[in-house]
This record gives structure tokens, C-alpha cells and sequence, in this order.
């Protein structure tokens, strides 16, 4: 089982870890430690390096297989071996651009959620843009207008951001946790890790946040779209 120093920590950028596995095939380790996000939730996993014994292994993929997270290394090297000591060091400048855009995806779900009561029914991101999709059955620029200008509104309040796992019977008494159409939580979890950003939005979400709003910087939307009867596109980029 990988520790995954991230759920708690989003700001470590640098860990020490041992090596606990080794998938020749694949070019793949397993660490007993890490700060990478395999990805999950629309946000897409942590690039970075890992140095053993004076080598550094690029980490061009990492991916969460039960509990196990595998960081795929790039280059020719011979792979470590098992029980190795390692130092992970994030690309912390794409991370940081990745919580920025989490967050901001999570105030405009809140938003929208509070202000209208709709629903997410998809999302992607990449560093500073993503689009969320919402059961809307019209959308207009007017609409759009007052979305964006809402959730700036709460970036400038500086609302504190929480994270918290709970034991699933009790994050599940919690109202409206799952903000998304279809629960995407599997059933075998027993623990839930939520996000809150206080004074608006509290749901289940496994990703990597800033710890206040005012760090997410102007959300702007660039475009929107309808992708059905009842599902709406809205794109964002943060600047």
C-alpha cells in the first residue's frame, strides 16, 4: 500500500520514499510513500523526477492500481532495485497550476450549484483550463456572464479551503456530497476524503487544492456550449 502524502499535503513538492515494488515490463516502481497524484476526478496525474543511488528517473506516468500507486519512469536506465532509497520531486510548477484549476472548477461547481441548483455531469482539466458540463436546459451569454462574474465574486472573498476524510457512513450524512450526476465513488471505500471550501461548496473529490480561493487568480470563462437537451459546456481558463 502506497501512502499518499498528497490527500493531506498538497504543497509537498519534495519526499523521501523506498522502493517496494518493481514492474520490469512496464518500466514501472511502486514506493511505500508518495507525493504524485496518479490522477482521477478529470485531473490528470503529477509529472516529476525520482533520484536513486545518484540516478534521476524522469516519471513520465503515474497511475493508482488498487492501492498501489506506479510511477512509470522514462529513459534507458537500468531500474532500481527493490528496497532503494528514493527522493520524488514534483514538476511543482505545473501541480501548482493543476490545484489552481482544481479549485476553480470546485467554486464554479459550487456556484453554479447554489445559484441554480444544476448538477455536474462531466469535467476535464489540464494546467490553467478545464470545462465542466452541467444539466442546464438553456445557456445563453447573458447566463455566462453572470456565472463568471459570480464566481470571481468568490475568489476575491479569500474563502479558506478544508480537506477531510471521514469514514464513509459519515461523510454520506453529509447533504448534496456528491455533486456530480452519476456517483463515482466506489463502493469498497470506506473512507471518503472531502474538500470544503467554507461559506460554499463541501463534496467528495480525491484531487490536490490550493488552500484559499484567493490563490486560484481570475477565473474567466472562454466559451460555452450545449451538448444536449439537459447538458451544457462551460470552458474556463485561469489566469
Amino acid at each position: 500500500m502506497t501512502k499518499l502524502i498528497y490527500q493531506t499535503d498538497a504543497y509537498i513538492k519534495d519526499f523521501e520514499a523506498v522502493v517496494m515494488q518493481i514492474d520490469a515490463e512496464n518500466r514501472s516502481v511502486i514506493l511505500d510513500r508518495s507525493a504524485f497524484y496518479p490522477g482521477g476526478g478529470g485531473q490528470p496525474c503529477d509529472f516529476g523526477s525520482l533520484e536513486i543511488s545518484g540516478v534521476i528517473y524522469p516519471v513520465e506516468k503515474v497511475k493508482k492500481h488498487g492501492d498501489d500507486v506506479h510511477h512509470f519512469l522514462g529513459g534507458a536506465t537500468p531500474l532500481p532495485s527493490v528496497n532503494s532509497a528514493s527522493l520524488g520531486s514534483l514538476d511543482w510548477v505545473r501541480r501548482h497550476q493543476l490545484m489552481r484549476t482544481h479549485t476553480a472548477m470546485h467554486i464554479l461547481c459550487g456556484t453554479v450549484f447554489r445559484d441554480y441548483g444544476a448538477k455536474v455531469t462531466g469535467g476535464e482539466m489540464e494546467p490553467l483550463k478545464g470545462r465542466m458540463d452541467f444539466e442546464f436546459e438553456t445557456m445563453h451569454g447573458e447566463l455566462v456572464r453572470e456565472i463568471e462574474a459570480a464566481v470571481n465574486y468568490e475568489v476575491q472573498q479569500g474563502r479558506e479551503i478544508r480537506v477531510n476524510i471521514l469514514p464513509r457512513e459519515e461523510a454520506f450524512q453529509i447533504p448534496d456530497l456528491i455533486r456530480t450526476k452519476i456517483n463515482l465513488l466506489p463502493e469498497g471505500i470506506m473512507q471518503v476524503r472531502t474538500v470544503e471550501i467554507v461559506g460554499l461548496d463541501l463534496q467528495a473529490d480525491g484531487g490536490t487544492h490550493v488552500l484559499n480561493t484567493s490563490e486560484v487568480g481570475r477565473i474567466k470563462v472562454v466559451d460555452y456550449k450545449s451538448k444536449g437537451a439537459i447538458n451544457k459546456r462551460i470552458y474556463v481558463e485561469v489566469e
